[in-house]
């Protein structure tokens, strides 16, 4: 059944992305009232380049894995198994 999950899988972590990216670029909105800089402009200083990336990694991340939670849990619900492991390894 894990195998059945992959093509489901796959589909949730696009959806994901597209979110995370989503969700960031409307918190960047909210914060500042310029675009993300990218590590490429020049008049940007270190700390304003590495700033907006930890933003967006973390809420991309986040995102990420609320939504694949989520989409396990609805595998879950749709099939009756679990498309991960039940426990997680104790080494």
């Amino acid at each position: 059944m894990k195998l059945v999950y992959k093509p489901f899988g796959i589909i949730v972590g696009l959806a994901a992305g597209y979110l995370g990216r989503f969700l960031f670029s409307k918190v960047w909105e909210a914060v500042a009232d310029e675009e993300p800089p990218e590590p490429t402009t020049r008049e940007t200083s270190w700390g304003k380049v590495i700033a907006v990336g930890a933003v967006q990694g973390l809420i991309v991340r986040a995102t990420a894995v609320a939504v694949n939670r989520a989409g396990a849990i609805a595998w879950e619900h749709l099939t009756g198994t679990w498309p991960g492991e039940e426990e997680p390894d104790p080494s």
